[in-house]
């Protein structure tokens, strides 16, 4: 009989992947083991958080008294979120073109540009906004630059990924021609990219809305600094009133950036 390969999931790894799949178990179970909440405390929380003293108990009903003040919040944390997506996605994109294989000057240059792109990624953007804080001062203008240092990392990465994945045919028809980097980035890979670009643009701008809202736990502008407030004072039902406010908020972004996507890709 004839002898037919194994599928290569059933084919023989070396004794190092063995070892490499042993030792990621073995992560995840410590993993587990180091870090799992207590059965116990979770049941004597939860039982708190609905005793009629509780925190939830003292939530409800919501208090939207400040209805007004809040909403004028919500919307600088709209405009935060909209000035800072649309400035990092602006600059992400000099960044993925000098972060990509084929369209970068030199390979030092694009060390460089991945290194510049996985610090904007890996730091928190709340201690971007405390840097910024510390350069311009409390208010919105700190949570901005903040929300466009977290988007040039987050953008560029898919940014020069999406670039690195275009189909080469293009490109090299357009160099054998004669054409310059410009005019193949233009030409032919931007085109090619546009609707990737648009996807991850799109889930920038619903992140920043998400992620605007906790700047103000800083001080940098928005709505946190009304919920932090809140929390503080104990106004329980006020801070609920502002959290159902701001779920509106980040619902209606979703589902209008869902009705963009849908009409442009």
């Amino acid at each position: 009989m004839t002898a037919f390969p194994a599928p290569p999931r059933f084919q023989q790894r070396r004794l190092a992947e063995y070892i490499a799949i042993l030792l990621a178990l073995a992560l995840v179970v410590s993993s587990f083991a180091a870090t799992a909440p207590n059965l116990g405390a979770i049941g004597r929380g939860v039982g708190r958080l609905f005793a009629p003293s509780g925190l939830l108990m003292q939530m409800f009903p919501p208090d939207f008294s400040r209805f007004g003040p809040i909403a004028w919040k919500l919307l600088e944390t709209l405009q935060m979120a909209v000035a800072g997506a649309a400035l990092g996605l602006i600059f992400a994109v000099p960044f993925a073109i000098l972060a990509t294989d084929r369209l970068s000057p030199h390979p030092l240059v694009r060390t460089a540009a991945r290194a510049i792109i996985a610090l904007f990624r890996t730091v928190p953007d709340l201690i971007w906004a405390i840097i910024f804080i510390i350069v311009v001062g409390l208010g919105p203008a700190a949570g901005v630059m903040a929300i466009m240092i977290d988007k040039i990392g987050f953008a560029g990465r898919f940014f020069a990924e999406a670039m690195e994945e275009t189909d080469t045919g293009p490109q090299d028809a357009l160099r054998a021609i004669g054409a310059g980097r410009l005019g193949i980035i233009v030409s032919a890979v931007f085109p090619a990219c546009l609707p990737s670009f648009t996807a991850t643009s799109l889930f920038a701008l619903e992140k920043s809305v998400r992620g605007s809202a906790a700047l103000g736990l800083v001080g940098a502008g928005g709505i946190g600094v009304d919920l932090k407030v809140a929390f503080d004072l104990f106004n329980y039902d006020e801070a609920l009133a502002i959290i159902l406010m701001l779920l509106a908020l980040v619902i209606a972004v979703e589902q209008a950036s869902g009705w963009i996507r849908r009409k442009l890709i």
